[in-house]
């Protein structure tokens, strides 16, 4: 019997989403081999979707399941990174910091790429965008968390991978989508740029140059 997987849903949008991501982000930093990168959150396969970007240290709150021996990985947490002031040339971060639960533990992440990166980018989901990304489902993100437990099981998340009760609630406790106002408090030194979907923003990425 045939079964998607998440993957399977997923990879189309992660593919041109994040190669388009990707381009825009070697030609704003004029990125080449020799630049030092930090990427808080992220994954060694998104460094290969564009020819000749450096392979950056990647810190994760844990070893992926498919090390890359290219890969420097620091198991360490983002809003406490063990790193000098200004210690890279750019820190990268891509769809984490939503993930973190509270405003407070966002303000404490976003200090800390500020402060490593002498320059720095980072996007996250927009949180007007009427499509919920982790859930492929529109709306539901809108509604308060009381109505969000009882109404997840219905979409294509919860539809495709099955979870726990347990499952559900810590993905509502995880996930936190931002603003533009925001995200403008968090990255006061930024330009915020809009990742477009139509006439519909998408994501927003804080960059500082």
């Amino acid at each position: 019997m045939f079964k998607i997987t998440l993957d399977q849903v997923y990879r189309p949008f992660f593919m041109f989403f994040r190669t388009r991501r990707m381009k825009s982000f070697k030609e704003i930093f004029r990125v080449t081999k020799t630049t030092k990168i930090l990427d808080v959150g992220g994954t060694y396969f998104v460094w290969t979707l564009v020819p000749d970007l450096p392979i950056p240290i990647i810190v994760n709150v844990s070893y992926p399941e498919n090390d890359n021996k290219q890969t420097t990985w620091i198991v360490a947490d983002g809003r406490r990174l063990l790193f000098a002031d200004r210690s890279f040339d750019i820190v990268f971060s891509n769809s984490v910091i939503e993930h973190l639960g509270t405003f407070e533990n966002q303000l404490l992440f976003a200090k800390e790429c500020r402060r490593v990166g002498g320059r720095y980018y980072v996007q996250t989901p927009n949180r007007w965008f009427f499509i919920e990304p982790h859930f492929l489902t529109p709306f539901i993100h809108y509604l308060p968390k009381r109505f969000q437990r009882k109404l997840l099981k219905w979409t294509v998340w919860a539809m495709i991978t099955n979870p726990s009760e347990e499952r559900i609630e810590a993905v509502i406790e995880e996930i936190r989508l931002l603003d533009e106002h925001e995200f403008r408090i968090l990255f006061p030194d930024a330009q915020i740029l809009k990742e477009k979907v139509l006439w519909f923003t998408k994501s927003l990425i804080a960059v500082r140059t």
